[in-house]
């Protein structure tokens, strides 16, 4: 229809009416060429209408943000993951004793804080297979710590489905929450304190990831610690011996809801399911995890709360300097309607450890697990979960539990107002970003407005 169209306008146009006496009309060859540039002058405007109206700027795509640049060479996405948080931890114990008689006050907080934000920049460059991730992140109640503030990011080339290799900053996938599905678990920004204690974190590396068949995927991480995050480079150890790795099977559905994450939004028809196992190696040193308040700076711990790092711990003139980490985790969960149901065991054993007078401490040996349960009471708007954890130690053996709520008021999952309940009892993890303290007892109340997109 356009193209008979834009004829029936070009022969009006090249074949106006000669009044009597009149100069005779152009060549019929001058007049073809021109009537073919017209043509191809309105298709192309008709396909630029076309691109406009498919794929206009400023779109928004869930987990990719919003289009800010859409070219040949390249796009740009911008995304957003914010919330503000009320914390009391009035009630909890005002000390802690831990296992070797050392008593220490426990800090109760109560404050409202816009937490934590971070801004995603994204997108490809050249070509749609090499892709790029760079982020700012801070958390307002780390402010004066040494990473309250990281600016960080990766670059990868996805060859095919089967294999992505990049390099950058990534969470080492050691445990089910650091596979990459955050924010998108139940509760809206911390791990139940099993998961804090075991879990590997974020450093810098390589890494690969892809499907082994359909259904099966896997992903692999060589990094330079269990945890980067404020360890500048002349802290790390002169090794790559940090290695991560996850195999996760979807038997049912290949697929587990948003990013893979926890709770059933999506309301599952058919019942989705997995089975994830991880394990993780790194050889640490005192000086690659310097400070137990660090942000989000994951520390080798005994099941106490304190750090195996710590000078004196195990005995007069005894200083752990560096020591080997192994952990191996193993996860299932289904969905189905609205529900959710998922659990995970932990092993981990610390060994080769080194130092002044180490040589009489022993391998370390630690399991554990937790399980989370969640039900939509109304779809898209209200859920209803429940959790528990404990670790099984040689220095104690703390847990937690919890009920919360999250409701949609938008009935979207990028935008949830959330109320949890936790019951700790001796918390060997914590810190100022999180709603638990080491050495916690008691109950701790918070609330959470987050919005991400």
């Amino acid at each position: 229809m356009m193209k008979f169209s834009a004829l029936c306008l070009s022969g009006l146009l090249l074949f106006p009416a000669f009044p009597n006496g009149a100069a005779e009309p152009q060549p019929t060859e001058e007049r073809l060429l021109q009537m073919e540039k017209r043509i191809e002058q309105l298709e192309a405007e008709q396909s630029r209408g076309r691109s406009k109206t498919s794929n206009p700027m400023g779109n928004y795509t869930p987990r990719r943000g919003f289009q800010v640049a859409d070219t040949p060479s390249g796009d740009l996405n911008i995304r957003l993951f914010a919330y503000v948080r009320y914390l009391n931890q009035k009630s909890l114990d005002n000390s802690y004793t831990d296992s070797f008689g050392t008593t220490s006050p426990v800090q109760q907080r109560q404050d409202i804080m816009f937490q934590k934000t971070v801004v995603y920049f994204l997108g490809w460059f050249l070509d749609p297979k090499f892709r790029y991730l760079t982020y700012v992140w801070t958390s307002n109640t780390s402010q004066g710590q040494g990473a309250q503030v990281v600016v960080a990011g990766k670059v990868m080339y996805k060859f095919n489905d089967y294999f992505t290799f990049g390099g950058g900053t990534d969470s080492l996938p050691g445990a089910r929450s650091t596979e990459g599905n955050f924010p998108y678990w139940l509760g809206v920004d911390n791990r139940l304190i099993s998961d804090e204690y075991f879990r590997p974190s974020y450093t810098m590396g390589v890494f690969a990831n892809g499907k082994v068949v359909d259904r099966l995927a896997y992903s692999v991480m060589l990094g330079n610690n269990l945890s980067q995050l404020g360890v500048d480079a002349g802290q790390l150890d002169n090794g790559l011996n940090t290695i991560s790795s996850a195999l996760i099977w979807m038997p049912t559905t290949g697929e587990f809801g948003t990013g893979s994450g926890f709770g059933d939004f999506q309301n599952h028809k058919k019942l989705a399911s997995r089975i994830g196992v991880h394990y993780t190696q790194s050889d640490e040193n005192f000086q690659g995890q310097p400070n137990t308040d660090a942000f989000e700076n994951v520390q080798i711990r005994l099941s106490d709360g304190n750090s195996i790092f710590e000078p004196n711990l195990f005995g007069p003139g005894v200083r752990v300097t560096d020591a080997l980490y192994h952990m191996s985790s193993l996860d299932a969960g289904l969905k189905y309607h609205g529900f959710t149901l998922e659990g995970e065991t932990y092993w981990r054993w610390i060994d080769d450890l080194r130092g002044s007078g180490t040589s009489g401490i022993g391998q370390l040996k630690d399991t554990g697990f937790q399980l989370q349960g969640s039900a939509m009471l109304m779809p898209q708007v209200l859920q209803l979960y429940a959790s528990g954890s404990k670790v099984f130690g040689q220095y104690g053996d703390p847990w937690d539990t919890r009920l919360g709520i999250n409701w949609y008021p938008w009935k979207k999952e990028e935008m949830r107002w959330n109320f949890e309940y936790i019951e700790l009892y001796k918390s060997p993890v914590g810190g100022a970003s999180l709603p638990y303290v080491v050495g916690g007892t008691g109950p701790v109340f918070h609330s959470n407005f987050m919005i991400t997109f």
